[in-house]
């Protein structure tokens, strides 16, 4: 169980939303590689800043999960699983679509730490074009000691 659930509805503009340290760069040019290797996995790194795809060019449901330790994954719940690390160095994340001004942007409050991040995405399959679909988004968050490379859980 969570510790704190944060639920929103965001604007994925570009098929993205970000979650990112209040402080960052906001470097958000730097998350997708020309390579495209982020673009095909649906998530960009940055220095504080991670960078979600989306299925849909639309306003999707988007939930924010705080745990005490690494949760347990229930892989058959969800059509994609990815892992980061955030280095959160502020006491206040900001959730926000891509186009989203920052300072308007949701706040979430958060001990500075390094967390691990996963990223499930629920029923990518159901989208139809980029404006119709039921496809969901959960981030749990839980601290952990070190940074570590982005793992892909299910592809």
């Amino acid at each position: 169980m969570p510790i704190s659930k944060y639920e929103f509805q965001i604007y994925a503009d570009y098929h993205q939303f970000y979650l990112e340290d209040e402080n960052s760069p906001h470097e958000t040019d730097k998350v997708w590689d020309l390579e495209g290797t982020a673009h095909n996995r649906m998530l960009g790194v940055g220095e504080g800043l991670i960078a979600v795809g989306t299925a849909r060019y639309e306003t999707v449901p988007v939930s924010v999960e705080l745990h005490d330790s690494e949760p347990v994954l229930e892989l058959e719940k969800y059509s994609r699983v990815n892992e980061c690390s955030l280095q959160v160095k502020s006491d206040k994340m900001i959730i926000s679509g891509c186009t989203e001004y920052p300072p308007d942007a949701a706040r979430i409050p958060i001990e500075p730490a390094t967390y691990r991040v996963r990223i499930l995405y629920g029923n990518l399959e159901t989208v139809k074009d980029d404006w119709e679909g039921e496809d969901f988004y959960v981030l749990q968050m839980w601290k952990t000691a070190e940074m570590r490379e982005i793992s892909i859980l299910k592809p």
